[in-house]
């Protein structure tokens, strides 16, 4: 399952619709820079690092080795879902996912406001320096927390060279190793390391087994690192093709890959946005959607339904089918644009231009639907949508060219209805 568009398209929502009928749920990539918000019977929970399907019983929630954890994060959520009557138990972490230290969280903020007005757009967790760190072979690793001294040697060595770049560079005290070494031996290891296992291993076992296994990615298509809208991008890759690479399975494995996009656009923070809008809707759907961050708060940018990035999204993800998120929050617009092409130096594009510079200079081309003004949350079949609710779906489906198998009309776990047989 992935996001298609730049993320908050409501995958924890449509993860927890899937995964009932799985045994297994894994997050294969991302770090707590994303967020997943989930209502049940009335109550809110916010799923940060933790998979989506550990409020059934019956999942085996996985965070694979792609992901790069806040060991103090994935705690104080584990502490939540428990005060919340929601067993943890079951959660298997893979040793091999780095982790995000105190130090990448410093780097990362101070790198940003260094930037001035070049700001990426970090939510500064440390998500970037600690994916920089695993690639240049120098990160700290969810295993080492169980060896003391190697842990000790690694903080030494690591920040031996991140001390020098916060000292000279920004004028920062730095960070002692071994404090950091202590408080992770002596308050965090202890802790954590029961829900470490072979999740590779476990993962085989259950596909030769015969298991459905849902791979859950987060933050979307457009916010890949190699295929978004760089340098306005996450620092790893949401792709479906990542599942993969940061779980430890292999392609034959993958039979279905359901992409999940909002009936409108969103967009936290910098990078090219062509269905942007300025004006009253934008407003409107900030409000009704209530579209801010689940983990930062900040408010998202707004905009019609991109069916450009919509395609490219697709090829890229080889999706299935997708599933339409928040349709209940157009009810009382009385039209509705599609972006079902874009127009560069008079050149059409109907998937994105090759070249990033062409997006800032991109123009949408609308097709214009009427809205149907009417309350959309208690419908359950399909049989229950306004006519025009339904030709606005039927209608993405034709620009995507996948069937659109889920379509939601509002937050309630029970409020999502079949579009696609």
């Amino acid at each position: 399952m992935v996001g298609t568009q730049w993320g908050d398209e409501g995958k924890g929502r449509v993860v927890d619709i899937v995964a009932k009928e799985c045994a297994h749920v894994v997050r294969y990539q991302g770090g707590h820079n994303a967020g997943h918000t989930l209502v049940v019977d009335g109550e809110v929970f916010a799923l940060q690092l933790i998979p989506s399907g550990i409020l059934y019983d019956h999942v085996v929630p996985i965070i694979g080795n792609g992901v790069v954890i806040d060991p103090r994060v994935l705690l104080t959520e584990i502490d939540t879902l428990a005060a919340k009557g929601v067993n943890c138990e079951r959660l298997m972490l893979s040793p091999q996912a780095h982790l995000v230290m105190p130090y990448h969280q410093i780097l990362d903020e101070l790198a940003e406001g260094r930037r001035g007005d070049n700001k990426i757009g970090t939510t500064k967790r440390g998500i970037g320096p600690a994916y920089a760190d695993k690639a240049s072979r120098t990160g700290i690793r969810v295993e080492d927390l169980l060896d003391p001294e190697h842990l000790r040697s690694r903080l030494r060595g690591s920040l031996a060279e991140k001390n020098v770049i916060l000292r000279d560079v920004y004028g920062h005290e730095g960070v002692d190793p071994d404090r950091l070494a202590d408080e992770l031996i002596d308050e965090i290891a202890p802790r954590v390391a029961p829900y470490i296992g072979d999740t590779v291993g476990h993962l085989h076992e259950a596909l030769h087994a015969g298991e459905r296994v849902l791979f859950e990615g987060a933050q979307a298509t457009f916010l890949d690192l190699d295929h978004g809208t760089y340098p306005f991008v996450t620092s790893s890759n949401p792709v479906a093709g990542y599942a993969l690479v940061g779980s430890g399975i292999g392609p034959g494995a993958i039979d279905q890959v359901i992409g999940i996009a909002k009936a409108y656009l969103t967009r936290v923070g910098a990078g090219p946005f062509v269905t942007e809008l300025h004006d009253e809707i934008g407003d409107h759907l900030v409000e009704v959607g209530r579209e801010y961050g689940t983990n930062t708060g900040r408010r998202r940018r707004t905009g019609w339904f991109d069916a450009v990035m919509a395609r490219q999204a697709v090829r890229l993800n080889a999706c299935t089918e997708i599933a339409l998120t928040k349709l209940d929050v157009l009810d009382q617009l009385e039209t509705i644009k599609v972006c079902v092409a874009y127009e560069v130096d008079g050149r059409r594009y109907e998937y994105l231009p090759h070249l990033r510079r062409l997006h800032d200079k991109a123009i949408p081309v609308y097709a214009e639907l009427p809205g149907w003004k009417t309350d959309l949350s208690e419908a359950t079949e399909r049989h229950d949508l306004p006519r025009e609710a339904v030709e606005y779906v039927s209608f993405l489906e034709r620009q995507m060219g996948v069937p659109i198998r889920f379509v939601c009309v509002g937050p309630g776990r029970e409020q999502y209805l079949r579009f696609a047989a």
